[in-house]
């Protein structure tokens, strides 16, 4: 490594670290693994204190997350559709992220940061859930000590090689600057590109719950399917009244049993109405011709003032 080098992440490493990983939990597009690496080689050389880059990278993680947990428990489901909104992960909607509440269990908190998607939603999903906090900050802790202590263990184990590449990527000077930037460009606008196209797959018609409630009324007794999760359910307990219960990830388990001869309207309380439009791409692509998404959910439903059944 280079004198200079060594000398500015020595003088400033541990805040850099701190502050990139604070970024990185907050959601913002700023990796820190690569940061931890680095940072765990100058702590193998002496450079760095490992024990403080360790405890401190913990500590970056869990302010966020308890941050997130206390939104989450204050706001319930709608922070949790507002972070679906702006996410660059197009996979991240509320319902997949129940879904492997679901699966996995609230344990599933120790994983997260390891999952895109799953990261930045589960603490508040947690919170929407009230878990309970000496729990989560538990699970959060497990969590960000696996999540930091690995590449920061990667960095000593890695030390000769980083440093080595250190060397190179000094030597370029500015060029090496201007590559990353170009490469954190990159990877923004190619999320940005993977959001766009996956919400393209979801365009197809929509109808409004004026036309919806207008089918009832008319006695032509629409086939209404509720496509949320049971976790969804238990934060909002509200339905359309009538409305069949079939989860997302349990469809093609019911596409024998749902009739093909009626209007079938869909919905969930995702953006964009993204788990119903799923779920109608699914039965279009088995042959039902009648369906259709509900525009605005079971919020647009609720808002307009129309009967909902209750747990």
């Amino acid at each position: 490594m280079t004198h200079q080098l060594v000398l500015s992440l020595s003088e400033y490493g541990l805040i850099i670290v701190i502050v990139n990983v604070l970024l990185d939990q907050i959601g913002l597009p700023v990796p820190a693994v690569p940061t931890l690496i680095v940072a765990g080689a100058l702590a193998a050389d002496g450079h760095l204190s490992l024990p403080a880059l360790f405890a401190g990278s913990v500590l970056a993680c869990l302010i966020p997350d308890c941050g997130w947990y206390l939104v989450g428990q204050q706001y319930g489901i709608r922070v949790l559709k507002s972070l679906c909104r702006i996410s660059l992960e197009p996979d991240s909607c509320v319902s997949q992220t129940q879904t492997r509440f679901e699966r996995w269990g609230v344990n599933s908190l120790v994983i997260a940061k390891f999952i895109p998607g799953l990261a930045i939603i589960a603490p508040p999903m947690a919170g929407a859930m009230r878990i309970g906090w000496p729990r989560f900050i538990f699970l959060s802790a497990c969590s960000a000590i696996l999540w930091a202590g690995i590449p920061l263990g990667a960095g000593v184990l890695f030390k000769s090689q980083i440093a080595q590449l250190l060397v190179h990527l000094q030597e370029f000077g500015s060029i090496t600057g201007v590559g990353v930037m170009l490469l954190l460009a990159a990877y923004i606008a190619y999320k940005w590109w993977e959001r766009r196209r996956f919400y393209r797959l979801l365009r197809m018609a929509r109808i409004s719950v004026a036309e919806l409630y207008t089918l009832i009324q008319a006695g032509s007794s629409p086939l209404i399917i509720d496509v949320r999760s049971i976790t969804a359910r238990e934060l909002e307990p509200r339905w359309i009244p009538g409305a069949l219960h079939v989860p997302l990830q349990d469809v093609a388990h019911h596409l024998k049993e749902l009739p093909r001869d009626r209007d079938t309207i869909l919905y969930c309380t995702c953006p964009s109405e993204a788990s119903a439009a799923r779920v109608a791409k699914i039965l279009m692509n088995h042959g039902f011709k009648r369906v259709r998404p509900l525009s605005g959910g079971l919020d647009a439903w609720v808002a307009a003032g129309y009967a909902v059944a209750k747990l």
